[in-house]
């Protein structure tokens, strides 16, 4: 009986984990602006209200790295990833960390008292998200990781549906553009009345664009470096080779976010003509800093996003993104400061280090023994299935 062989292994892209720590310091710079004051007070607080652009980062790059085993595995006639393992790994690593933030955050800052069973329940599930006003103080960033998991839920469809059981990049491509339909159909429910601008733009139908980005450039690149890509996709090789004009080109992207044509800077809800600027300029914001980290040589700022020191605040990076917000929760009572006031540097120094400081001890504690578990799991189930093979195999043999 034939078996298809793995998908051989994935080039590393170790710049990527850099991407990470990037988008991680910036959401805590979004915030840290917003509470104290300066999104709103100071000219320059556009820039740091538009760091949320670190969202579309975090999207993007899931969208890549996830889809691009899925299209590696057609690409070279290899088995496609098992949808079980994908789900057991992305539960093993969002999971633990994510409760134990629940916990925590519930359990020390809830608004009355002790926190009423539905707000466990919400967020446990990560369905926060699907009312007004069920998000908590410390755990407001979740929204993003709800919206998330949804994309972890559906990618295995997804996936087999975009690539098909024949590799045509081109048609995978065209596919996932879908994702820009879906959102475009979303923001004009929205602008119809039909939809919530504070309720709806935090559904997964708002950044299909986002995730489908990922998706695209996974594509491409499978293609490219699998020498099956059209000629006119080799471009993306070249713009790779200019980092530069691409972060330039990210840089003047963020700069016209800055402004109010993606919506205020405090918490009024963007209309929707002003969230379509905004989903529209992020994904190029995104798309233009992978591109050169994804395609591109080797540079020093590669080197740098890849560096050890950098590659290990990659993996605290998610901690770093759990916690921040209960860090910056107590600096404000500890200290008994009102919201909107403090010096910005400071606050940002003392949450990015208190963050870093509890994502160490989630991570070494808490996720990465799990992890461990989760891994030496796998190989033991691995190692059974192939053994069961092999006696049936030697069994057909048999008779």
């Amino acid at each position: 009986m034939f078996t298809a062989p793995s998908a051989p292994a994935l080039p590393r892209l170790p710049a990527l984990d850099g991407v990470r720590v990037i988008g991680a310091a910036a959401v805590i710079a979004q915030h840290v602006g917003f509470i104290t004051g300066v999104t709103t007070r100071e000219t320059w607080g556009g820039w740091i209200a538009a760091m949320d652009f670190a969202v579309a980062l975090f999207f993007v790059l899931s969208g890549f790295l996830l889809f691009r085993p899925w299209a590696r595995a057609v690409a070279t006639g290899s088995a496609m990833p098992g949808v079980r393992r994908f789900y057991w790994k992305r539960a093993l690593r969002i999971l633990p960390a994510y409760w134990l933030a629940v916990i925590v955050c519930l359990t020390v800052i809830p608004e009355r008292g002790v926190a009423p069973l539905g707000d466990w329940l919400r967020h446990l599930t990560f369905t926060q998200i699907y009312e007004r006003g069920q998000i908590r103080p410390g755990l407001g960033q979740t929204w993003s990781l709800a919206t998330e998991v949804v994309l972890y839920l559906l990618l295995p469809l997804v996936a087999v549906a975009l690539v098909g059981r024949r590799w045509r990049p081109v048609r995978t491509v065209a596919l996932a553009g879908l994702g820009l339909v879906i959102t475009m159909g979303w923001i004009a429910a929205m602008g119809m009345g039909l939809l919530d601008t504070g309720l709806h733009i935090m559904w997964f139908p708002s950044y299909g664009l986002w995730f489908a980005a990922g998706i695209v450039l996974a594509t491409i690149h499978v293609a490219i470096r699998t020498s099956t890509a059209p000629r006119s996709w080799h471009v993306f090789d070249q713009l790779g080779s200019a980092p530069l004009a691409c972060w330039g080109i990210a840089i003047g992207l963020l700069a016209v976010a800055s402004t109010s044509v993606t919506g205020p800077r405090g918490v009024a809800a963007p209309t929707a003509g002003q969230f379509a600027a905004q989903l529209g300029l992020y994904a190029g914001v995104a798309v233009m800093v992978m591109i050169p980290l994804v395609f591109g040589p080797t540079t020093l700022m590669s080197l740098a996003l890849g560096s050890a020191p950098i590659r290990w605040l990659g993996t605290l990076s998610y901690g770093m993104f759990l916690w921040h917000p209960l860090v910056l929760e107590m600096i404000y009572r500890v200290e008994g400061r009102a919201y909107f006031t403090g010096n910005p540097l400071r606050i940002y120094a003392l949450t990015l280090g208190g963050a870093i400081v509890l994502a160490m001890v989630s991570y070494y504690v808490v996720e990465r023994p799990v992890l461990r578990w989760g891994s030496t799991t796998v190989k033991r189930r691995a190692g059974r299935a192939t053994k069961h093979q092999r006696a049936v195999t030697a069994a057909s043999a048999a008779s």
